[in-house]
């Protein structure tokens, strides 16, 4: 086999390998946002604002209009949640455009992307985010929020892994 077949064969795996990351992480992002708008609509339509109802001990389930981002940070916050949540948008698809190859990468992209855009279709559709979920001692969230928040822990995972532990 010449070198030009290597390097085209090469090439070839390669670019599998990218589409093949995008379109994972593009179904992740595609399950987390139906799930939660799925979710946030049924709580819209059955729990009036400020009501709570009793799920299981320790977790209710409630309807908060958050203007802000996490806990309400930011709220009335206007154009710096947008402009926040699109340069992390951002930072979030360049790290995996630049690294698809990474093991897994593709799914905290899809998850913090997904919750990311979930989130920020509420906030441009209505100004503020449906949270309904509430434990003891913890601010309201949503499916997306979770997504965020499992998603940040899985990229560390994934980001360290790849390190193979090294510091």
């Amino acid at each position: 086999m010449t070198l030009a077949a290597v390097q085209t064969a090469t090439a070839r795996r390669s670019l599998a390998g990218r589409r093949t990351a995008f379109l994972r992480a593009a179904c992740v992002t595609a399950f987390v946002i139906g799930l939660d708008q799925l979710t946030k609509r049924t709580i819209a339509a059955g729990i009036d604002p400020g009501q709570v109802k009793r799920l299981v001990p320790g977790i209710k389930l409630v309807h908060v209009r958050n203007a802000g981002v996490a806990f309400g940070f930011l709220s009335g916050g206007g154009a710096v949640v947008y402009v926040v949540t699109s340069a992390a948008l951002v930072a979030i698809a360049g790290y995996l455009l630049a690294r698809p190859q990474r093991p897994w990468l593709w799914l905290p992209s899809g998850m913090l992307i997904g919750g990311a855009i979930s989130n920020l279709i509420d906030r441009i559709a209505s100004g503020y985010v449906t949270d309904f979920i509430k434990l003891p001692h913890w601010p309201a969230f949503n499916v997306a929020d979770m997504s965020i928040t499992f998603g940040v822990i899985a990229l560390l995972i994934v980001v360290e892994v790849g390190r193979g532990g090294k510091r």
